[in-house]
């Protein structure tokens, strides 16, 4: 399931953040790569534990926090903390699959790789190529969001991002552990909750969509791992 979410960030916060970036450090990013992964990778990242990335991951979080749309697609039990990553000068990240354990560098805590996440922080106009591309059951999907724009994918799909050319891609990414291991159950839950707010909607009190609710949550206790 791929899903593209808007305005996770405010242009304000966009600016802000990328005025910090600019300014930031940065490292090669073969450093967080696995074996396979360190072959095809060639980007800039602020290192892990960075204030700066600290700092502005809380503002991601904070995003996602008041976004319904990814509570509901993603079903969080943890979220990795937010990574930043800068494409310039041909850089890409040839095709690889995101290691499926992940282990929190302060803490030690492991997290499962269940979603994967690009939040886009530069505009399409002001680079060339940095398409992120991801394969899944009917082809190559390719993905390039206005800047403060963000896409869910499964883990387990190969995926690319495409040499940049021109300018320069700058994106926070990072990974959630969802209290639904499946990505079709996952689908599936999402499916539903968009049809039972579509109800309150357009058939507000409908005995349809209490039903289909009390479906919903005996689904959710049914699969959900906490």
């Amino acid at each position: 399931m791929l899903i593209a979410i808007s305005d996770v960030l405010t242009a304000e916060q966009v600016t802000q953040m990328r005025a910090k970036l600019d300014a930031a450090e940065w490292v090669d990013g073969k450093v967080t790569a696995g074996y396979q992964a360190q072959r095809v990778k060639d980007n800039q990242q602020l290192p892990e534990g960075h204030p700066v990335a600290k700092e502005l991951g809380d503002i991601v979080l904070g995003g996602l926090a008041r976004s319904p749309l990814f509570m509901s697609a993603a079903l969080p039990l943890r979220v990795f903390p937010p990574m930043f990553n800068r494409y310039t000068g041909g850089g890409q990240f040839g095709t690889h699959v995101d290691t499926a354990i992940r282990q929190l560098a302060t803490t030690g805590q492991r997290i499962r790789t269940d979603i994967s996440a690009t939040l886009f922080l530069t505009a399409p106009e002001e680079y060339d190529g940095g398409e992120l591309i991801v394969e899944d059951t009917y082809g190559n999907q390719s993905v390039k969001l206005p800047a403060g724009h963000m896409v869910l994918y499964p883990a387990t799909s190969l995926h690319k991002v495409e040499p940049v050319t021109r300018g320069g891609r700058v994106s926070s990414f990072f990974w959630i552990q969802s209290m639904i291991r499946s990505d079709g159950d996952r689908a599936m839950l999402f499916e539903l909750d968009q049809t039972i707010q579509w109800l309150a909607v357009e058939l507000p009190g409908s005995p349809l969509g209490v039903s289909l609710t009390g479906i919903y949550h005996n689904l959710l206790r049914r699969w959900a791992e906490m």
